[in-house]
């Protein structure tokens, strides 16, 4: 988690940029990264730089050695009017025609725009980014960059601005957690966003699996093909790779692709799907791959998506996806036709059912998370259900951190699932056989099934509470007449 320290030193730098003209928050980010990623260079300069010295082994820069200023330790050193004259005019045309080292941030960040308006701002930026605490060892700056860009992230959720691209992070690591990605997943998200989902796999495999980065085969898969991430928002490819990339992953597959169009010619490649598609948005719908609207005809693009994960998994690859309310139980053809290829032709596993409020500030939606398996035959025979009331924060605007939190119970049931059979309908959770989800147009809402305990409330008799309030009345009566007579006594 980030430190105290750390967090004012971000809130200092954030507040510079506001103050200084910036005030979209993807902005601000976004120049905070290219900042951050031009300090990292010189940073992993300096690294090579002292390995070749004590090894006594050539190391090629990436700086021209006849252009020391294009360095961040020499170019912060700087007044702020030859600073931002270095960094505006030499500095960043310079990170963008880095395309050539190959690295996925290099790809993105080419079409970048400085927009730091005066010196002033420049200098202020520059001088908070170097004052960061420093870290110690390679794991420990993983750490530290990544919690730092995950609370710079997390002003976008707290801002409510293009809250949309922040799912949130407790609900992220909730997801992680219950499908357990294992060193040889392909793991894919197909709407990225800011990446959320795989760097909380990243960090699971991490701490799980940490004996993979001592096999070559499967170090060289988590750095480069087990992270993958489509996205059609530019700005977010750029956030969203720096994202990975500070949290130790050398090179994700982050790239420009829209998920649904019919040149994305995809399919069973990936073992896991994570993702949390838009629920609304523009889509033109005549680009829909073919293959797609044969699952689902439709304009909706949660169904499309649904379609989407089945046709990239391989067959025994697992998803957990968001899905709004609709999606369980809408009347359509199109709903019916892709839950009837989710429980028919393939393996619903869970339906966790989310309390609305889980999206605010700035939605209310109320929302599911759906588990599958791809098996292309079938296998469905029960379904379990979780009623969530709560995800540890209050379900309100504000979203303050409260003590009720239905998470860690919802990992424990679901990974002990042969403990769930004998559990009645008024729990939280439950299973439901597949012919009666069948029989009832494959209806996923939990309260279809979920059976209500109501108390029955015992009254007294209706003509002793008539005599109660009979007997109110008249001391009331008696109590007016009295201070109307003490109000006489003024007259």
């Amino acid at each position: 988690m980030i430190t105290g320290e750390l967090r004012s030193k971000v809130d200092k730098i954030w507040e510079s940029f506001w103050t200084g003209g910036i005030t979209n928050p993807l902005t601000v980010i976004e120049q905070f990264t290219y900042l951050l990623y031009i300090k990292g260079l010189d940073d992993r300069e300096k690294r090579g730089e002292m390995d070749s010295e004590l090894l006594g082994t050539p190391y090629e820069g990436i700086f021209p050695k006849d252009q020391p200023e294009l360095r961040w330790s020499t170019f912060s050193q700087m007044g702020p009017e030859e600073m931002f004259e270095v960094v505006s005019q030499k500095v960043f045309p310079f990170i963008k025609g880095m395309g050539g080292d190959g690295s996925a941030y290099s790809e993105h960040i080419k079409d970048a725009v400085f927009v730091i308006p005066s010196p002033a701002l420049l200098s202020r930026v520059v001088a908070g980014i170097s004052d960061l605490p420093k870290t110690t060892s390679a794991d420990s700056e993983v750490d530290s960059l990544g919690d730092l860009y995950e609370y710079l992230l997390s002003k976008l959720q707290s801002s409510g601005t293009n809250g949309q691209f922040r799912t949130p992070r407790q609900i992220i690591d909730m997801m992680v957690a219950l499908m357990k990605p294992t060193p040889q997943d392909t793991i894919v998200d197909p709407a990225a966003g800011t990446a959320g989902f795989l760097v909380s796999a990243s960090e699971y495999l991490r701490k799980n699996h940490n004996d993979l980065f001592y096999t070559r085969d499967l170090k060289e898969h988590f750095h480069n093909t087990m992270f993958n991430g489509f996205e059609i928002d530019t700005t977010m490819l750029r956030i969203s790779t720096m994202n990975m990339m500070l949290h130790g992953i050398d090179n994700p597959n982050i790239r420009y692709q829209d998920s649904l169009n019919e040149q994305n010619k995809e399919q069973e490649k990936y073992t896991l799907v994570l993702a949390n598609p838009p629920f609304t948005g523009s889509l033109d719908y005549d680009a829909v791959s073919d293959d797609l609207l044969k699952v689902t005809k439709t304009k909706k693009t949660e169904l499309l998506f649904l379609a989407l994960f089945l046709r990239l998994l391989k067959k025994g690859g697992r998803a957990a996806v968001i899905v709004p309310d609709g999606v369980l139980f809408g009347a359509s053809n199109a709903h019916k036709a892709i839950r009837k290829e989710i429980l028919e032709n393939n393996k619903l596993e869970a339906v966790i059912s989310m309390p609305s409020g889980i999206f605010k500030p700035y939605a209310g939606v109320s929302t599911g998370v759906l588990i599958f398996t791809k098996t292309g035959s079938g296998g469905t025979d029960h379904v379990w259900f979780y009623d969530m009331e709560s995800d540890g924060f209050s379900l309100d605007d504000k979203r303050s951190p409260i003590e009720k939190n239905d998470i860690p119970d919802i990992i424990e049931r679901f990974h002990s699932l042969n403990k769930e059979k004998e559990r009645k309908r008024t729990d939280k959770s439950f299973f439901v056989p597949f012919e009666e989800i069948k029989e009832n147009d494959y209806d996923l809402s939990i309260n279809k099934y979920k059976e209500v305990m109501y108390e029955e409330i015992e009254y007294e008799d209706p003509k002793v509470l008539m005599k109660t309030i009979l007997s109110l009345e008249e001391e009331i009566k008696l109590n007016l007449d009295q201070i109307n007579d003490e109000l006489k006594e003024f007259e």
